[in-house]
C-alpha cells in the first residue's frame, strides 16, 4: 500500500461527499516524516473538505487495517482538522 485512498459516504444515498488520496501531500505534519506525514496531511485534508460539505461528525471505518502506523496517523489528522468519530 503506498497511497491512503479515503472517501466520506452519505450511506442513505449511496453518494461519495468527499474524498482524499494521500500520495505527494505536502505541508506540516509535525515531527511526523514520509508516509506518516503524508497521511496525517491527508486526514487534515478530508476534515478540510467534509466541513466545506457541513459534515462534522463521521464514522472511520479503518477497512481491515490496524490501527497503528499510517492508519493511526490519517485518524489524527482528521482529528485535528475538526472531525468528530
Amino acid at each position: 500500500m503506498s497511497q491512503i485512498n479515503a472517501q466520506l459516504l452519505d450511506d442513505a444515498s449511496g453518494k461519495t461527499i468527499a474524498a482524499v488520496a494521500t500520495a505527494g501531500l505536502k505541508g506540516d505534519a509535525g515531527e511526523r516524516t514520509g508516509k506518516v506525514a503524508e497521511s496525517y496531511l491527508g486526514g487534515l485534508k478530508l476534515a478540510e473538505l467534509a466541513k466545506a460539505k457541513k459534515v462534522l461528525r463521521v464514522v472511520f471505518d479503518r477497512g481491515g487495517f490496524r490501527y497503528h502506523g499510517r492508519v493511526a496517523a490519517f485518524a489524527e489528522g482528521a482529528r485535528a482538522g475538526g472531525l468528530e468519530f
